[in-house]
């Protein structure tokens, strides 16, 4: 017995204890002076005078801020939308493979996140700007006869959300389907029942849990998200994430920037909470 509380303090000490180390001075101070400087001024001379009020979230009830909020949640949407039409078909593929394949499959899922994320998308901007890649190739098959302005629009922003997110998509996707209990789509299929009836009663059910921690790890980080907007929409595209990096970087505005950052972990914390409502469950956010 005593041997047995001796080898919990060690784990405690080794493992659990810096870990909450971390997380409090990494996590919970730097949440608590953002919550704290929400509520404060900024000074003409932009320094951040410590005096309560709601001035910040006040000033967010207006149409330009609606605007910047009605875009970037539209365009979180539309982008977990793709990134699960795309991702959905992928993962089932993945899973129904053999498994001598699935670890080559997986690797090239995670093989990007290998690369700087900032690379990456400057090698998009060389493919779809106007002397790219695509429009040489277009014009070299006479299928156009001028370049297509791809880049810097709303459409390069959403081809970036949706490759720099489909990753996140796709590994809760392959981790609920191949979890997911085989012998019930058997037993659907040896009562008479199609192959898309099987589908939409048994396997898209069974995969709910998958699809909804996919949706949020795709909705969530798209929101805030602002150097894709900047690099492919060319300043065009002001999101959410856009904007705050611009009060605290540019006009110095901390605590209209904190105030922000606070309604943004709002919105994440609230989607979260209802997809778990909806489930009646837990979300299973891990991916293996």
């Amino acid at each position: 017995m005593f041997k047995k509380i001796k080898k919990l303090d060690i784990f405690k000490i080794v493992f659990i204890y810096p870990l909450a180390l971390w997380m409090v001075i990494f996590v919970a101070i730097p949440l608590i002076y953002i919550i704290v400087i929400s509520f404060a001024q900024r000074s003409a001379s932009g320094e951040i005078v410590y005096s309560f009020n709601l001035r910040n979230y006040t000033t967010m009830i207006s149409p330009l801020y609606f605007k910047v909020f009605f875009d970037s949640i539209s365009l979180a949407f539309v982008s977990t939308l793709l990134a699960l039409l795309f991702g959905y078909p992928f993962a089932y593929f993945i899973a129904k493979v053999k498994k001598r394949w699935r670890v080559i499959l997986l690797l090239l899922v995670v093989i990007p996140f290998w690369t700087n994320s900032l690379i990456r998308i400057y090698g998009w901007m060389i493919l779809l700007r106007t002397e790219g890649i695509i429009n040489h190739f277009l014009l070299a098959i006479k299928l156009i006869h001028e370049p297509i302005k791809m880049l810097y629009s709303y459409g390069a922003v959403l081809v970036g959300m949706v490759y720099m997110l489909f990753p996140f998509m796709v590994l809760p996707l392959y981790n609920s389907i191949e979890k997911m209990d085989k012998s019930l789509t058997e037993a659907s299929k040896d009562l008479g029942a199609s192959r898309w009836k099987c589908f939409f009663t048994i396997t898209l059910p069974l995969t709910m849990p998958g699809i909804v921690a996919g949706s949020i790890l795709v909705f969530v980080p798209s929101i805030g998200l602002f150097f894709i907007p900047d690099l492919m929409g060319g300043g065009t595209v002001m999101l959410i994430g856009n904007l705050i990096r611009n009060q605290f970087l540019q006009a110095r505005n901390w605590p209209f920037g904190a105030a922000l950052s606070i309604v943004m972990i709002f919105v994440a914390l609230l989607l979260i909470g209802v997809a778990t409502k909806l489930l009646g469950k837990k979300v299973d956010l891990e991916v293996f």
